[in-house]
């Protein structure tokens, strides 16, 4: 089962506009999809990679996926003109939300720690940066192999504790954030 949250404004910037969301359940039955207690027995046909044309009661939807982040579980979407911000929760997610184990989608980030030991060869932000999730930090040099180190989560920058050229070692602490 899958619970499928919808922005039912639209979206800028990835960020739903103020306004109301609904929230359906998707399930596989024997029978086939149930959208709620709807049984599902529409067409859909994919037109290319990130492109789609659904009929459903006797409506037309074309469907386009501006973005997908697959571990957040959120699609941007574009139906029929209107844009869309979707996030989906499987049986996991709704376990751990029923224990108040669920993950923030926005991870603050406190400290970043060398992977393994290695050489800084550069370092992307200065103290005071902001950094969202996915941003470069640095690149560390292992065994000849340049490693990106990304952030985890969202934060500024508070310290650097290194530069560029300085020999580290595993676990220790690179920068540190607000």
């Amino acid at each position: 089962m899958l619970k499928i949250t919808v922005a039912t404004d639209a979206v800028t910037d990835n960020i739903p506009a103020t306004g109301g969301t609904s929230t359906m359940d998707i399930s596989r039955k024997p029978e086939g999809w149930l959208i709620g207690e709807t049984l599902f027995d529409g067409d859909i046909v994919q037109i290319s990679e990130n492109r789609y044309h659904l009929i459903w009661k006797n409506k037309s939807y074309n469907i386009e996926i501006l973005s997908r982040e697959p571990a957040e579980k959120s699609f941007h979407l574009l139906i029929n003109g209107t844009e869309y911000f979707t996030t989906a929760k499987d049986k996991l997610d709704l376990l751990l939300e029923g224990m108040g184990l669920q993950n923030s989608d926005l991870k603050k980030v406190n400290h970043i720690k060398a992977p393994m030991p290695g050489l800084i060869q550069s370092i992307a932000v200065a103290e005071g940066d902001q950094v969202s999730k996915g941003d470069i930090l640095l690149v560390l040099v292992a065994m000849k192999m340049e490693n990106v180190i990304k952030s985890a989560g969202n934060g500024i920058v508070k310290s650097l504790k290194i530069a560029p050229g300085e020999i580290v070692e595993k676990n220790q602490v690179l920068m540190e954030f607000q």
